[in-house]
């Protein structure tokens, strides 16, 4: 049987590298692509009159100086939430004469600015809320299990989200509220994926008394290693046709998910036992 903990190294140097690289992206491409829902900006709400792809919305804005998109979403099979850099209000006219010379029929419904200090505020409750979600995961494992444990997994809790912040950094991929929300349910699945691995060493610290921490953690994942892979599968392949087949805005709730779930089942079976093995030592007997 293949020794998991033995791997220790490889299997740690494979996340560092991808947060090594996503750390150079990031002061290469001077910061994460964050959507105006931090930076500030406007959104629109715009009835097309006929049907749309995103290509051809942003080639509209890209005529007009100093007005960016920063995101598509669809809001119906002719209508479209467009968000763009701020948008004084003489351009806004222009704005409207661009639209309505590549869609006649189309028709601005409603337009809102977002401010830069919203966008802080936001930076700020985004992070609030992640912290106590790992808090309050921490106490429960450390009373479930004990304090090694939950520092286990919540140090594997931080490699996921790492690593998902890394792979929005490599491919600049837009970053707003709805990422925020995918990040809380990732949390959510990869400590469920973790505990399931936890319970079973719990489990056979009991009945495996002759082996060592190492080894008794070592056969509690391959114990919990079909169990891991089928879960993950099969969320992914529903994930996976969400995604292909849903609109942006669903597009952009479901990609951090599936980055995520690949993640967190990552960490579950090679990072969080690894960590508790670490803190209690490879020989310690239980």
């Amino acid at each position: 049987m293949f020794n998991i903990i033995e791997k220790r190294n490889i299997l740690f140097a494979i996340p560092c590298v991808i947060i090594l690289v996503g750390i150079i992206c990031f002061f290469a491409f001077d910061g994460l692509n964050t959507d105006i829902d931090f930076t500030g900006g406007t959104a629109m709400e715009v009835e097309l009159g006929e049907s749309f792809d995103e290509e051809k919305i942003r080639d509209i804005f890209d005529t007009i100086d100093g007005v960016s998109v920063s995101t598509v979403q669809s809001s119906g099979s002719q209508k479209a939430i467009i968000k763009t850099t701020e948008i004084s209000s003489d351009k806004l006219a222009e704005v409207k004469d661009a639209i309505e010379a590549a869609f006649p029929a189309s028709n601005i419904i409603s337009t809102d600015s977002v401010s830069a200090t919203m966008g802080n505020e936001m930076w700020w409750s985004a992070a609030k809320a992640v912290v106590i979600a790992v808090l309050l995961m921490l106490a429960y494992i450390w009373i479930r299990f004990e304090l090694f444990s939950g520092i286990s997994a919540v140090l594997a809790l931080c490699h996921d989200v790492l690593v998902i912040i890394s792979i929005y950094a490599i491919f600049q991929l837009p970053l707003n509220t709805t990422f925020i929300a995918a990040v809380l349910t990732i949390l959510g699945y990869s400590i469920n994926a973790t505990i399931v691995v936890f319970d079973r060493i719990r489990e056979n610290v009991k009945t495996i008394r002759k082996s060592s921490f190492a080894d008794v953690v070592n056969t509690s994942i391959w114990q919990t290693l079909g169990r891991s892979i089928n879960t993950s599968v099969t969320t992914l392949l529903t994930l996976v046709c969400l995604y292909v087949l849903g609109v942006t805005s669903i597009k952009q709730f479901i990609l951090p998910i599936i980055i995520g779930i690949v993640c967190g089942s990552y960490s579950s079976i090679f990072i969080a036992g690894q960590f508790w093995v670490l803190f209690k030592g490879k020989n310690a007997q239980h």
